[in-house]
């Protein structure tokens, strides 16, 4: 009879070892042409900008010394931080899931029955018990815990990534809303002159009220556009202060003219998302947590075994004060097997199921909506150069003929007016080339996000 139940211990024991497995990365992930049809990336070409440190990328000392104030006072990764603790804390309980339990349990009781002799009984004692994983149920709870701190680990670095990427993208706007501010105040200048003018030309009777209305309105509205340029500069300030952890204050910067980036990005190969960029690690832990959860709740269909033990003094059921007392020792080995359980561990590992196939589907999207941020950013980089590049042209040209339109009015019959005229036209193309200028920076900072950059 003995050999019997031993055997039927050993297959069951030998049943339940399919129960913990290896968590592995699935093969079928759509890294192909993730980056766009149209992206070309060269197989073999693994550098990418999100390699470098952002000190590396962002030279500007006062963006350098924002960073810095960021990454120690932001809210946000303050929290991010302490989940890495509570992680932590419990792959630390995890562990120590596989070590005998001991706890101290000393009783001590006076009775009497009837008016009887009190009756006095002591023990000092302590007992142990010790779950044996035949099946697997407390690797996979730690395998589990150990995801979530990689998970809460990878949280970290998304939210750094994202922190760096927001107080460059803060920063580098208020250095555009300077260039503009200050294009504009030239340029409600020029509208003064203009009106001047106008009112002269009037009073000589050479142009009407109309043209005066006109050119008061241009004037009128060049103001208002400066209002609301100096409106976002507050804003932005606000908000780059948010993200420092800091009450509202005036920003110290650098000038837009001045900012250096290489002239040529890469991308590397889509395959380097999967270890670089952290919100696409963080979401492979969630996977792999739901991996080892579907494993604990199999595990739950098989017997628990558990080694339990007490040892203390005790003074011989109460008869008399024996000092020093008698040992009390006494070992217990326990099977239980889920009987009544199994609708309830047969709903669990549904969920479970379902939970991990939710968790691949969420996966899989992240990493398509990574290729697509990657596209994006390539592609607004690559256009916003190229319209910069015009919009100097274009500046140039501009400058070429307000240059001739004064040299006309000088020695021709160009009025000042025309001149006037031509000046705004400059001052125009200059405030578009400072947007291009401005998206072409931004397109820098979205593709090294986009990529992983400034997680580590």
């Amino acid at each position: 009879m003995k050999k019997t139940i031993l055997y039927i211990l050993l297959a069951t024991v030998v049943s339940g070892c399919g129960t913990y497995s290896n968590y592995k990365r699935p093969n079928d992930l759509p890294t192909d042409g993730l980056y766009g049809a149209e992206t070309s990336v060269a197989e073999t070409d693994t550098v990418s900008i999100a390699s470098l440190s952002w000190k590396e990328l962002f030279t500007d000392h006062s963006l350098q010394a924002l960073i810095d104030e960021g990454l120690q006072a932001n809210t946000d990764l303050r929290i991010a931080r302490l989940k890495v603790d509570e992680s932590k804390a419990a792959l630390m309980s995890a562990r120590l899931a596989f070590l005998p339990s001991v706890s101290l349990t000393p009783q001590g009781t006076l009775s009497s029955f009837d008016g009887s002799k009190t009756t006095k009984t002591y023990s000092l004692g302590a007992s142990a018990s010790w779950e044996l994983d035949f099946f697997g149920r407390l690797r996979n709870a730690k395998q589990q815990a150990k995801a979530n701190l990689e998970q809460s680990l990878y949280y970290k670095q998304a939210v750094q990534s994202q922190l760096i990427a927001s107080i460059a993208e803060c920063y580098y706007t208020l250095l555009m809303l300077d260039k503009q501010i200050s294009i504009s105040e030239r340029s409600i200048g020029c509208w003064e002159e203009n009106l001047r003018a106008v009112v002269a030309l009037k009073k000589a009777g050479t142009t009407n009220e109309q043209a005066v209305a006109q050119s008061e309105a241009n004037l009128k509205a060049a103001r208002s556009s400066l209002l609301s340029l100096k409106e976002q500069q507050n804003a932005t300030e606000n908000s780059l202060c948010l993200l420092l952890g800091q009450t509202p204050h005036s920003i110290e910067r650098g000038t837009l003219d001045v900012q250096e980036f290489p002239e040529e990005l890469s991308v590397g190969v889509p395959l380097q998302l999967l270890s670089r960029r952290p919100d696409i690690r963080q979401s492979e832990m969630v996977l792999a947590a739901a991996f080892y959860a579907t494993g604990e709740a199999r595990s739950s269909f098989y017997p628990s075994v558990t080694l339990s033990g007490t040892a203390g003094w005790t003074n011989t059921n109460g008869l008399s004060i024996v000092n020093p007392g008698k040992w009390l020792l006494s070992a217990v080995g326990s099977l239980v097997q889920p009987l009544f359980d199994r609708g309830t561990n047969i709903a669990r590992l549904k969920i479970a199921k379902a939970q991990q196939e939710e968790a691949l589907l969420s996966f899989r999207q992240d990493l398509l909506n990574a290729g697509t941020e990657v596209n994006e950013a390539l592609t607004a980089w690559q256009l916003s150069k190229q319209r910069s590049e015009l919009n100097r042209e274009e500046v140039i040209l501009l400058q070429r003929a307000l240059h001739s339109a004064e040299q006309t009015m000088k020695y021709g019959n160009t009025t000042y007016l025309e001149v006037l005229t031509a000046q705004q036209s400059l001052l125009q193309a200059e405030l578009s080339a400072c947007q291009e200028d401005f998206n072409e920076v931004l397109g820098v900072v979205s593709l090294y996000h986009a990529l992983g950059g400034g997680s580590e």
